[in-house]
């Protein structure tokens, strides 16, 4: 492979005034030299990955990157930006621009290249020497961990090259194993941070360290993309360490999996970090320890509070509880998992709730959707008396498709049966982890035998959180923390959710549940209508979150029972067909009015296609995301439109997915199709007159005399894939 940067990738005076401008000017020094084949479908694929999350992180640098079938070999172009150039960074403009593209498909060294470059970026000689490069050459040397042409060397902690053979493997495995170990002759008054005398010898503050070793630290670092913020924190907290005469060994749980501490340098650790603002995997390792969590940013900001704060916990013997996530005092941070946090330190209990809720729905869907469809399936081979069919146990002719039907009738009605207590076992996991899992399920299972249903699992699965949180913030003594996860906490858990369910609230819940079902039965006429429209205002809200999951559960809920009723059916078929107008009208707009769209939008609108007519609704999302203003509300227009439609025409759908894949199961398939095309057209109308309505968008077709787009690069534009 050759070098990942050269000279010709450096641009030292990037005159660009935006993020997409600078990514065009790296992107075409990419082209000229082979590495890029199709610049508009690259910069299509930094697009849509800079809208998944901003790249620009503190202290004036831009990392935009993407994987993309355009790129032929792992490329790295640097600009420098004199005005800075804003990537989103919570501390202003970026004048260190790094564009890093990868091949599709190629995550190993997509991964090598942001996290080896994420570790440089922490080192502040390094950064600096960037910025005072007097040329091309001296800055690609500089990136590449060589001694620049004219310089008296590389400054002191850049010898780390991104682009070599050896140090790619060490970012990757010394992510995961590396220790950052004090200097021996680092004395009282630099052992410290903040002045104080903790060195590593015979400090106070060791609290369980053996003398003569320094104190020892294991990490955790993640992020929700699992690449930069997860290594600048790594390097962050070995800095940090090696600057306290600690020793630290950081476990980076990338977005590319990651490598497991080994369990006896758990063992030896007197202290644990979790910098995280995704769940830590597989924290059970680190129970009945000294434990600080918090986010991730912590870990790159303040690296030397964290590790005063963990030695501090040590000498005063604050540990964990087995299978708890932090510590047992009372620092905000240390008592709540990063789930039960939503993600964010400081988050109110709605929005954790709402995490919680999301995270069993999301597992519950998979359920939904293959069940719903075999019954559908069923329904369709062998009519709608299929469900009176006799086991296929005890009666099944291969040749019969009877028999057939009824298997597949019977198969879906066995993994529908699995909606409640995988709702309700996941929103505990959501809440405390995998100790929630047990009593979860155990709940759910109850709401089911008490006909409960989903509200009888929503209720399970938060009781069963609450309780396991509960049982984790008690103190065990440390004979019994090894059986805590496995005996002790599945068994009282399970009893007290049990006793809750069968004996306190599942007969409450059960005649709610009830008077819901029967009002849905009763609905008929106008307030059908005002239904189907509230359902398909939710639907395309926000395009696949918690709003359009929301309204999802509630229609797959009304037919997951043997013989779903006729009102249960139509609310599935409405909010189906609300579900699929904003990819359709995105697509149809991109087709009647392709003026009004940049190219990556227009290619976006081809594949918007199939995604709309599969019922997929996040096929919407990057129109939504570039013009949300514009997009949203036209498609909450024509959601509305249609999912009032439907209910008014009376179609009804047995399968909860599948699109028009399904529509020979729909009741009136015919006014179902029209329902769904008015919303369609509603749609695509509103936002081509609101896009008329201001200038073009950059990148938007611009008609030439021969009425051909002059910008185009090619005829042939690929698909765009996002990283």
């Amino acid at each position: 492979m050759s070098e990942m940067i050269t000279a010709d990738l450096v641009d030292l005076d990037l005159s660009a005034d935006s993020k997409e401008a600078a990514a065009r000017a790296l992107a075409e020094r990419m082209v000229a030299l082979g590495r890029v084949t199709d610049l508009d479908g690259f910069l299509a694929d930094v697009a849509a990955r800079e809208a998944q999350m901003p790249t620009g992180l503190d202290g004036g640098i831009g990392i935009p990157h993407c994987r993309s079938e355009h790129v032929t070999e792992p490329t790295l172009a640097f600009g420098r930006s004199a005005a800075g150039i804003d990537f989103g960074a919570a501390d202003g403009p970026a004048d260190l621009i790094f564009l890093i593209a990868a091949p599709a498909g190629a995550d190993d060294a997509h991964l090598t290249i942001l996290s080896s470059l994420a570790r440089q970026l922490m080192n502040a000689e390094f950064t600096d020497a960037l910025r005072a490069a007097a040329d091309a050459n001296a800055a690609a040397a500089l990136i590449r961990g060589e001694e620049p042409d004219g310089t008296g060397g590389v400054p002191e902690g850049t010898e780390d090259s991104v682009d070599s053979v050896a140090v790619p493997a060490a970012a990757s495995a010394g992510a995961a194993t590396g220790i950052a170990t004090g200097s021996p002759d680092v004395g009282p008054e630099e052992g410290s941070q903040n002045g104080t005398d903790d060195g590593p010898r015979n400090g106070p503050d060791d609290g369980p360290a053996e003398r003569g070793r320094p104190f020892r630290v294991v990490a955790v670092t993640s992020c929700p993309t699992g690449i930069a913020h997860t290594y600048m924190a790594a390097e962050s907290l070995e800095k940090a360490g090696r600057e306290a005469g600690v020793e630290v060994v950081v476990e980076t749980q990338g977005s590319a999996g990651f490598t497991r501490l080994d369990p006896a340098v758990i063992e030896a650790a007197d202290g644990v970090i979790f910098a995280h603002d995704v769940p830590v995997r597989d924290k059970d390792r680190f129970a009945g320890k000294p434990t600080v969590d918090t986010g991730v940013k912590a870990a790159i900001n303040r690296p030397g509070e964290l590790i005063d704060e963990v030695r501090g916990k040590a000498a005063r013997g604050e540990v964990t509880a087995a299978g708890a996530a932090g510590a047992a005092g009372t620092d905000g941070a240390s008592g709540t998992t990063p789930v039960e946090r939503g993600g964010k330190p400081g988050e109110g209990y709605g929005t954790k709730l709402r995490v919680w809720l999301m995270s069993g729905v999301s597992y519950m869907v998979p359920f939904v959707a293959a069940g719903g469809l075999l019954i559908a399936l069923g329904f369709a081979i062998g009519g709608y008396e299929i469900n009176k069919a006799p086991s296929v146990m005890d009666h099944f002719v291969w040749s019969q498709a009877d028999s057939w039907a009824a298997l597949l009738f019977q198969v879906g009605g066995v993994a529908f049966a699995f909606l409640v207590p995988v709702l309700a076992g996941y929103i505990a996991y959501g809440m405390a982890d995998r100790p929630g899992l047990v009593p979860g399920f155990v709940g759910g299972s109850i709401a089911l035998t008490v006909n409960a249903g989903f509200l009888g699992g929503l209720a399970a699965g938060l009781i069963s959180g609450a309780v396991v949180m509960a049982i984790q913030r008690v103190r065990i003594p440390a004979a019994l923390r090894g059986i805590m996860p496995v005996v002790v906490i599945p068994l009282i858990s399970s009893a007290v959710v049990g006793f809750l369910m069968f004996v306190v609230i599942g007969k409450p819940i059960a005649s709610a549940q009830k008077a819901m079902t029967d009002w849905l039965s009763g609905l008929s006429g106008a307030n059908a209508v005002l239904l189907g429209a509230l359902l398909g205002l939710m639907m395309c809200f926000d395009l696949g979150g918690p709003v359009n999951k929301v309204a999802y559960a509630f229609a797959t809920a009304g037919i997951a029972v043997a013989d779903p009723s006729d009102s249960a059916m139509k609310i599935m078929a409405a909010v189906m067909a609300a579900g699929m107008v904003p990819p359709l009208a995105m697509a149809l707009a991109t087709t009647v009015r392709g003026k009004l769209f940049n190219a990556a939008e227009r290619e976006n609108g081809k594949a918007a296609w199939v995604l709309g007519a599969s019922f997929i609704s996040e096929g919407a999302i990057p129109f939504a995301a570039a013009d949300p203003l514009r997009v949203i509300p036209s498609s909450m227009v024509g959601g509305a439109l249609t999912g009032a439609l439907s209910m008014a025409f009376g179609a009804t759908l047995r399968a909860p997915h599948g699109g028009i894949f399904v529509v020979p199961l729909i009741g009136n398939p015919l006014l179902y199709l029209v329902a769904i095309a008015a919303g369609v057209c509603v749609t695509t109308a509103l936002v081509i007159v609101l896009k008329g309505l201001r200038k073009p968008a950059p990148g938007a077709v611009s008609q030439g005399p021969g009425g051909t787009d002059p910008s185009a690069p090619s005829p042939e534009a690929k698909q765009p894939v996002a990283a």
